[in-house]
């Protein structure tokens, strides 16, 4: 009888669809990613529908939309990841007999929750959320440097969008940690069970402090600059400064520094990507050719892209995110090299258990990307629906729809509007409300839109139209904190 299938599942945080050498970005350097791509299929319109770290892990781990998992941003009420829902992408997995670990970022609440998983070691980026918390990583790096050193010792915040190398050796970086800590785990794991290992990386999100080989690589040969669009209020930029700004315009000298730090993460990665595939290729080829992989992240960083950092816009810099799935070899697929469907991290635990053989459980709302793998389906899904809520700023709360190929923007506090021809402008650098040409695809989008707030039911949308003015305060989902009564 053949093998049970085993999991990788390869999560970074906060990593832009276009920052990788497979979607054409010939500035950055990630080849083993790119020989990974070339074993399955990449999915070019992939996005976060909710592009900040709580929301976006809550969609990976239960395969529901966020008004399901409750979670509409981070901030402003939201609250933490729920700790009780009751299936799970490595719960279900469990339960069938995988043994499941998690490496790195798990940003759980507690932040020793399961969530599913059997064991974790955890990267927390320095995060204390529960009383008397301290990292796997944390603990480590204490006992092998004994000195009183710190990871934090660069000088640069968590959310700063300043930059510079590593302070210290290659092997005492969390991106390095991560993968040495997942090669520990495939040494030792009975080959009698089959197993689903989340290598969860905490970077690139910042601080951007790659290792210097790194840092300097893209310091000399430079890196792309943002793209900057005719709409952009260049004065409200001009009115935040500060390293952990989320919209600041900085100088040319450090947004190139900021940007060549971030392309040094991801190339770190991709090392230790390397790293992985070299242990397999040297130690278990029979493992290797019957584990299937997946890449992605949970969301994207804005990077000064129109003078705005970090995450939770509806921009494709902030959440559009780069995803492949490579199956196991010895699988009996005929691999397409690529998919224009619009997807989102939703799909990933219905593909996971679709390519497992466990019956994918009904609160899921995503939809398997198995069948996408091999033909194109254009009824796959017509269109995505994305939000944030207020975080940063009032101004900043949005809603959009896209199809991967265009996007309508809503800001509900401001009452602006914004709609991108994506395919003609990739970096969103000319807004096309008003545009006769894009008037019939504005209003489908913004229909479409009417029509998720009118199954919400919550108070936006009334004969056929959003409120105006929309209600005051936050809004919130009936399943923040469970479900809501009576269901």
């Amino acid at each position: 009888m053949k093998a049970r299938p085993n999991f990788i599942f390869i999560l970074t945080d906060q990593m832009r669809g276009d920052c990788w050498g497979a979607d054409g970005n010939e500035k950055i350097e990630t080849p083993n990613l790119d020989y990974l791509v070339d074993r399955g299929t990449r999915f070019t319109h992939a996005y976060s529908p909710v592009p900040s770290c709580i929301p976006a892990r809550a969609s990976i781990m239960t395969g529901m939309n966020q008004w399901h998992t409750g979670k509409l941003g981070m901030g402003n009420g939201q609250g933490e990841i729920r700790n009780d829902y009751p299936h799970t992408l490595a719960g279900e997995l469990t339960k069938s007999g995988y043994r499941t670990h998690l490496v790195g970022k798990g940003h759980f609440f507690p932040q020793r929750e399961n969530m599913g998983f059997q064991t974790h070691e955890l990267d927390e980026s320095g995060r204390v959320k529960t009383i008397g918390f301290k990292s796997d990583y944390r603990q480590w790096f204490k006992d092998s440097t004994g000195n009183g050193l710190s990871p934090d010792d660069h000088g640069i915040y968590w959310n700063s969008c300043l930059s510079r190398p590593w302070h210290l050796d290659e092997y005492l970086h969390p991106t390095a940690w991560t993968m040495t800590r997942s090669i520990e785990f495939l040494k030792n794991t009975n080959r009698a069970e089959p197993f689903f290992l989340n290598i969860s990386f905490a970077r690139p999100h910042s601080p951007y402090v790659p290792p210097a080989y790194y840092f300097d690589k893209y310091r000399q040969s430079g890196v792309p600059a943002p793209f900057i669009g005719d709409w952009v209020d260049e004065a409200a930029a001009r009115n935040m400064p500060g390293p952990e700004t989320w919209r600041s315009c900085l100088s040319a000298s450090l947004v190139q520094q900021a940007r060549a730090g971030y392309y040094g993460e991801i190339s770190f990665i991709d090392t230790q990507i390397g790293r992985l595939i070299n242990w397999f290729l040297d130690n278990d080829r029979q493992c290797w050719e019957n584990t299937h992989l997946i890449f992605t992240s949970d969301h994207g960083d804005m990077l000064g892209d129109h003078h705005y950092w970090r995450k939770c816009l509806p921009y494709e810099g902030s959440a559009r995110i780069p995803l492949f799935i490579a199956p196991a070899n010895n699988a009996d697929l005929t691999l397409r090299n690529t998919d224009d469907s619009p997807v989102a991290l939703m799909d990933i635990l219905p593909t996971v258990l679709d390519l497992a053989g466990i019956e994918i459980p009904e609160s899921v709302d995503g939809k398997s990307l198995l069948p996408l793998l091999e033909r194109p389906d254009p009824a796959f899904r017509q269109y995505l629906h994305g939000e944030h809520n207020a975080l940063y700023s009032q101004t900043q709360e949005n809603q959009f729809i896209t199809d991967g190929k265009a996007k309508y923007i809503w800001f509900p506090r401001t009452c602006e509007e914004q709609y991108f021809d994506l395919e003609k402008d990739p970096g969103e650098l000319r807004n096309r409300i008003g545009d006769p040409e894009y008037q019939e695809q504005t209003d489908r989008f913004k229909k479409n839109l009417i029509e998720e707030f009118e199954c919400r039911n919550c108070g936006w949308v009334k004969k056929g139209a959003f409120v105006k003015p929309i209600p005051p305060g936050p809004l919130f989902s009936p399943y923040r904190d469970g479900e809501p009564a009576g269901q």
